[in-house]
């Protein structure tokens, strides 16, 4: 099994950051190896995914999300693979964003990318290109607030707005996220929408 994790520190508030990353069909402008994420519903994603020119398609299902605090997903077809992203206010314009990525290799391709850090490379190349994405704009581009638990919805929420707070401790830098085990290089955190989320 190989993991994965790579942290960011964004100089934007933690609702604008955790916002964005909610806006799952935007991920193929920062992130490697991702053609396509379809949102099928509150907890469940279908992504189109290549590497060294292997194209895959998997659906993936949040497992844990808590607003500005934690995302979790697993794969449930195609690929296995898990993941966890957490988020932390450093300061009220500093969140630091931690990825971790599990995953195992299958097949020569894949062996040899891990080999020679291809992997390690994407997870902190796709989070590097989110920092400057985010920081390149005044806010998020939507926003979805509702809480997942073991693969459910157990509350929703309408569209977010800046004046959203998330509480304002700072988290220690010790707070790294445990993942999920699984497999697979090109998933990423996943999450949820809802009728009223804004993805203009």
């Amino acid at each position: 099994m190989a993991t994965h994790e790579h942290t960011v520190v964004v100089e934007r508030p933690l609702i604008t950051v955790y916002d964005q990353w909610t806006q799952f069909e935007t991920y193929p402008n920062f992130m490697d190896n991702v053609d396509a994420v379809e949102q099928v519903d509150d907890a469940m994603t279908h992504w189109k995914v290549s590497l060294a020119g292997v194209s895959r398609e998997y659906d993936a299902q949040i497992m844990e999300q808590r607003p500005g605090e934690v995302i979790a997903w697993q794969s449930v077809s195609g690929p296995r693979q898990a993941g966890r992203v957490s988020f932390a206010q450093l300061a009220p314009e500093r969140t630091r964003v931690t990825l971790r990525m599990d995953f195992e290799p299958h097949g020569l391709t894949e062996n040899v990318g891990e080999a020679v850090g291809v992997v390690a490379s994407s997870v902190e190349g796709s989070l590097e290109r989110f920092k400057d994405y985010i920081e390149d704009r005044e806010d998020a581009e939507g926003g979805w607030h509702g809480t997942i638990a073991d693969g459910v919805k157990v509350q929703g929420a309408g569209a977010a707005t800046t004046q959203t707070s998330y509480g304002s401790t700072p988290s220690s830098a010790s707070d790294s996220p445990v993942g999920s085990s699984g497999s697979d290089v090109t998933g990423m955190p996943l999450g949820a929408t809802d009728d009223v989320r804004d993805l203009s």
